[in-house]
């Protein structure tokens, strides 16, 4: 079979799909492998997946298992909540793991080589169309490769896309800035590096935490931009990131200079699609279901899809080694898109509930300081094992209304105001 994409996504699913038995071909666009970003959150649903896979080990000793994850005020900085990430762990059986994004990726591209997956570089897809056979895939310098199953793994801006709908990315408006600041500068040893921390703010947020054992700290500063609710084309520029966070209170204002300003991510989605199978050809990961990154699924949920396909392939396959496809790629569809698009539709309204200001943000973190330490009623549905059937997917939390929240008189008229 053809994987189509050498991301986080198309690797683990390469590596998934040969552990059943299966030859697979990788075929990646660029002329090598290897990631961009920073740092990555891998909640239990892709840690029980990395230690089935025997990769735990090897992850958490490339990253950093967090005590806790603090939600913060961006304007004053008082502490609003937090989860006891040790105790998390307990609960969900598996750790809570922060590792950089180049190193993940790293650790599923040898795990793919020692497998013996077939990695092809320089190998851009251009079209995808299924043979009387299986599937077949035109690349860039016209070569064609066919097998009997294609993953089209090949990202936000799939290619394979178009066999499922007719749309386009749908921009959010914000920008990501990333940067990494070395252990010896001051800033990395006045936080503590054994919790996750996020200050959420009026239409911005910034989130650090350790990564490579406390020998870096990794942040992210994240805000809507004016220029592109404007439309204008040249948005997310450095002059927006400081203006974005001049409100905010010294901490958030002091890691700003740690940023990378060269380079920014403009943050896009796709609304869901619940159709994610084309005869012989399949979507995996960002060309299924790409979201914003508020609740840090996205790399997650295309492990899942990996370990999930594999998992029904086994269960679908003959003594003589043979899988009826069309069994294992409807029990994918089954399950996977619906998952999917609950974490897509969350992604978007947690990152709302981030970005308030006004009466809606007091009333905001009232009902986050109200929370116990130790409530997993809005975790359950995500961190628990990834469902193989569609009977096996928890039930989704039950949404508090801001309007249940108690604001004292100050707060009401700073709203009014």
């Amino acid at each position: 079979m053809i994987v189509v994409g050498g991301g986080i996504g198309g690797l683990g699913a390469a590596f998934s799909l040969t552990r059943q038995g299966l030859a697979v071909r990788l075929l990646e666009s660029a002329p090598a492998f290897g990631e961009v970003g920073a740092g990555i959150q891998l909640a239990p649903n892709c840690t029980r997946i990395l230690d089935d896979y025997g990769l735990l080990d090897e992850a958490k000793s490339l990253g950093v298992v967090p005590d806790a994850m603090v939600m913060r005020d961006a304007v004053d900085g008082e502490e609003l909540t937090r989860l006891d990430l040790r105790d998390l762990e307990s609960r969900y059986g598996y750790p809570y793991l922060v590792i950089h994004r180049s190193d993940l990726h790293g650790l599923l591209l040898r795990a793919c080589e020692r497998a013996g997956v077939e990695l092809i570089n320089d190998a851009q897809v251009t079209s995808y169309e299924n043979t009387d056979g299986g599937a077949r895939v035109t690349v860039a310098s016209g070569a064609t490769h066919e097998a009997g199953m294609v993953i089209a793994a090949d990202g936000l801006h799939s290619a394979a896309r178009k066999l499922f709908a007719h749309d386009q990315p749908v921009s959010s408006a914000y920008v990501a800035y990333r940067g990494t600041v070395p252990a010896e500068q001051q800033r990395v040893r006045s936080v503590d590096l054994s919790e996750v921390v996020v200050y959420i703010g009026p239409r911005c947020h910034f989130v650090h935490y350790g990564l490579r054992g406390g020998e870096m700290l990794n942040q992210v500063a994240v805000f809507e931009s004016p220029k592109a609710l404007a439309g204008r084309d040249d948005w997310g520029t450095p002059d927006e990131l400081d203006a974005a966070f001049a409100g905010t209170c010294g901490f958030v204002r002091d890691g700003l200079p740690f940023m990378w300003r060269d380079k920014w991510w403009r943050m896009f989605d796709r609304n869901p699609i619940m159709q994610w199978v084309h005869g012989r050809i399949a979507l995996l990961g960002d060309s299924a279901h790409p979201p914003l990154q508020y609740i840090a699924q996205g790399a997650i949920m295309a492990i899942e899809d990996g370990w999930v396909l594999g998992e029904h392939v086994a269960r679908n396959r003959a003594g003589d080694g043979t899988v009826d496809w069309a069994a294992a790629l409807a029990a994918y569809e089954a399950v996977r898109p619906e998952h999917c698009r609950r974490v897509l539709t969350t992604s978007r309204k947690w990152g709302e509930l981030w970005h308030l200001d006004g009466l809606a943000r007091e009333q905001r973190n009232a009902l986050l300081r109200a929370r116990d330490t130790y409530d997993y009623s809005f975790t359950d549905w995500l961190y628990g094992p990834t469902a193989l059937t569609p009977d096996q997917e928890p039930e989704m939390f039950t949404p508090i209304p801001l309007s249940s929240a108690a604001v004292g008189e100050a707060a009401l008229a700073g709203g009014a105001a």
